[in-house]
């Protein structure tokens, strides 16, 4: 087993590095510093339980899926949708393949099952993770609009788009419609806009 634990080990270094992973789509629009891919995915997986849970799937299977979603980019880093129409993307079982090589099996497939899921669209879970996946993406450029990247309109326009379920549907409405510091006025006792 303990050789089975180094392969976890290595994977758990591996995860890291998605902490300094950017999401370089949000170079097109300006922004100098943009999120990480972990960043992003910490939101997504709060954003997938709460769409699960309004669409009346299961909340922890949807956050799970949308933890592991980008898990991948440790290998192939986060291409854009401009960079994937001269590269070919690799397929995100075969990367999860690989990452998984040597862990105990138990976990292995687990993973493998996890990723397979996800990119098959087809469990209400994938569903709303990927819903969750498209609304953080619309949420971080509402955010970045407002620190002054007027570019991030395309992403936010873009996102909204994309979105299938009628309860990421309604909460894009939310966000659209509250400003991304109300939270804060709210939290202060401060008057709402």
């Amino acid at each position: 087993m303990a050789e089975d634990l180094s392969a976890v080990a290595r994977f758990l270094y591996e995860a890291g590095t998605l902490k300094q992973t950017k999401r370089t789509g949000w170079w097109m629009a300006g922004v100098r510093d943009p999120e990480s891919v972990a960043e992003h995915s910490w939101r997504t997986a709060l954003l997938a339980t709460i769409i699960a849970k309004l669409e009346g799937a299961d909340p922890a299977r949807a956050a799970y899926l949308a933890v592991w979603h980008d898990s991948q980019e440790t290998r192939t880093g986060d291409v854009n949708h401009l960079g994937k129409k001269y590269a070919p993307q690799a397929d995100p079982r075969a990367v999860t393949d690989d990452q998984v090589a040597g862990m105990p099996e138990v976990l292995a497939s687990a993973v493998r099952e996890l990723v397979a899921e996800y990119e098959a669209k087809e469990s209400q879970e994938a569903i709303c993770a990927r819903d969750a996946d498209k609304l953080e993406c619309m949420i971080q450029g509402v955010e970045y609009k407002a620190q002054g990247y007027e570019h991030a309109q395309r992403w936010i326009d873009n996102s909204r788009g994309r979105l299938t379920t009628k309860s990421a549907n309604e909460l894009a409405d939310a966000v659209l419609a509250t400003g991304s510091l109300d939270w804060l006025r709210a939290a202060l006792g401060e008057k709402q806009r």
